[in-house]
């Protein structure tokens, strides 16, 4: 466990997670975030479990007599999976590297500007992930929400109207926060942050390349 975590994730979130009701780009970030957090790790787990029990006492249902012969035939069919090496000191929790296919070295960033990096990870459509790097002591432009935007510190740290986040913490933005994060000027600042709609910047020229950049 991350010991300084102080900003978690909320119980509807974590509900969602365990419904499987979530659009990947939010299940990336829930299984990260959980992945090194015990104590959101710990509730995700009790609603797992108050959901098996609600399937518990659901009607069964009947199945073809030749079902369970042709799952395990699916089974013997696929090759073994090898498990991953690790980086022993990783900044990339393990649900980050499967998507990237590594820790920090394998990310393929793009510049969006002031030193700023981004890449964009493949989920589905319904909302966005991407990986952020942000140099010491920058600031990402001003701007509000138009949807959720969920946002995990990897590296470093970044302050804004709201709190101070280190690695592990998620800020929750809605619609009702426009803020200004900007990066400590101790260490660049590496995040994970998923969108479900674009951000609403309050300068002209982050709208002007904002459809490029895909924010």
């Amino acid at each position: 466990m991350e010991q300084s975590i102080r900003h978690h994730l909320t119980d509807d979130l974590l509900m969602a997670y365990a419904a499987g009701s979530l659009p990947e780009a939010f299940d990336l970030m829930v299984a990260t975030h959980i992945s090194i957090c015990d104590h959101c790790r710990a509730r995700a787990e009790s609603f797992d479990a108050v959901g098996g029990h609600v399937l518990g006492e659901q009607d069964t249902a009947t199945m073809d007599e030749g079902s369970l012969a042709a799952t395990m035939a699916l089974i013997a069919q696929g090759a073994p999976v090898a498990k991953p090496v690790r980086p022993a000191c990783s900044v990339l929790p393990a649900p980050l590297q499967d998507y990237v296919g590594g820790d920090v070295n394998a990310i393929r960033w793009r510049p969006i500007g002031m030193g700023v990096k981004q890449a964009i990870l493949p989920t589905t459509r319904e909302a966005t992930a991407r990986l952020l790097f942000i140099p010491a002591g920058t600031a990402v432009p001003d701007h509000s929400h138009n949807g959720i935007e969920l946002t995990m510190v990897l590296q470093g740290a970044f302050s804004d109207e709201v709190d101070h986040f280190a690695r592990g913490d998620v800020e929750i933005a809605d619609e009702h926060l426009e803020h200004t994060p900007t990066a400590d000027i101790s260490e660049d600042c590496i995040c994970l942050a998923v969108t479900d709609a674009p951000l609403k910047f309050s300068k002209l020229m982050p709208r002007l390349f904002q459809p490029f950049l895909r924010i």
